[in-house]
């Protein structure tokens, strides 16, 4: 029938209390999150790609992931703010040389040390496995740990020397509060450059306004620039005519000057009429020498009828 035999039941087998929260394994966390990538789930393999929220990509995984626009594409919750792949940024990792994980046979009774990564950190040394909060660059993409960039205080890359700001450095991997930050910078900094493209619109449509607004323009003040041509070339050939009746006269007396130059215009006037008289003579010879032949020919025919 049961409990007999002496037989003594305990409290909790008796009693069923609250269930336990199963805690996640924190090294099984870390080497997820550092080891491999968050979207594909895939080993870290160069070249590595991380986004402005911290988090590590294999750079493949991420264009297929951009390729892929069919209708039954799973939504992925690590890379849903991964719109095209300016919003990554390639990685300059430096290895670690006493790393040897990929050389070594990997077999049954081999022990993997968790502890030793693939990457350092070039400034301090420190290795890149979950321990130490690591951050990289968005302007060049170099990766450092924190504690570098706290004791080398300085406002160049220690790598390559390029300028950054504090909001260019991004945590990789970092807590809640850390994302949230960073999300927060990811929003501004989209939002300012969606500003800027717009200011950037309305500025070359006014500058193409402007472009049409002068060529309107444009017309009239030809119009004026040809007048003034005329007024020039004009004024040129009056002082080419000072200058000849300068150099035939006194250019010293103004009266004689002005005498001078009447003088030169009605010369000239009165050549011209003796030419066109002399054309017009010329003119009416030849047509008084076609009609006297018309007049001979014509009488020729009338003898050569009457005989």
């Amino acid at each position: 029938m049961g409990c007999d035999g002496g037989t003594i039941p305990k409290r909790h087998e008796l009693v069923k209390g609250p269930r336990k929260v199963e805690k996640v394994d924190k090294n099984a966390e870390l080497v997820a999150r550092w080891y491999y990538c968050a979207l594909s789930q895939e080993k870290l393999c160069r070249p590595i790609v991380a986004c402005e929220l911290g988090r590590l990509y294999n750079k493949d995984a991420i264009i297929e992931f951009l390729l892929d626009k069919s209708p039954d594409k799973a939504p992925m919750e690590a890379a849903s703010h991964i719109k095209s792949i300016k919003n990554v940024t390639e990685l300059n990792l430096a290895d670690n040389p006493a790393w040897s994980g990929d050389k070594e046979s990997i077999k049954g009774d081999k022990y993997d040390d968790i502890q030793s990564a693939r990457f350092i950190c070039p400034v301090v040394g420190l290795e890149m496995n979950g321990r130490h909060r690591f951050c990289f660059l968005r302007n060049c993409g170099c990766v450092f740990s924190e504690r570098a960039l706290k004791e080398i205080k300085s406002e160049v890359c220690h790598k390559c020397g390029v300028p950054f700001q504090e909001e260019d450095v991004i945590i990789l991997n970092g807590n809640k509060e850390d994302v949230e930050v960073l999300k927060k910078r990811m929003e501004d900094r989209r939002l300012k450059s969606k500003l800027e493209k717009k200011s950037k619109k309305c500025k070359s449509a006014e500058s193409a306004s402007q472009q049409d607004t002068a060529e309107d323009s444009a017309g009239p003040s030809k119009a004026k620039n040809g007048k003034d041509c005329i007024n020039s070339s004009s004024g040129e050939k009056r002082q080419i005519i000072f200058t000849k009746s300068s150099d035939n006269g006194n250019s010293s007396v103004p009266g004689k000057v002005n005498k001078a130059a009447s003088t030169t215009t009605k010369r000239s006037i009165a050549d011209s009429e003796e030419k066109s008289e002399a054309y017009k003579s010329i003119f009416t010879s030849h047509s008084s020498a076609k009609r006297s032949k018309e007049e001979c020919s014509n009488w020729i025919t009338h003898t050569a009828y009457y005989f």
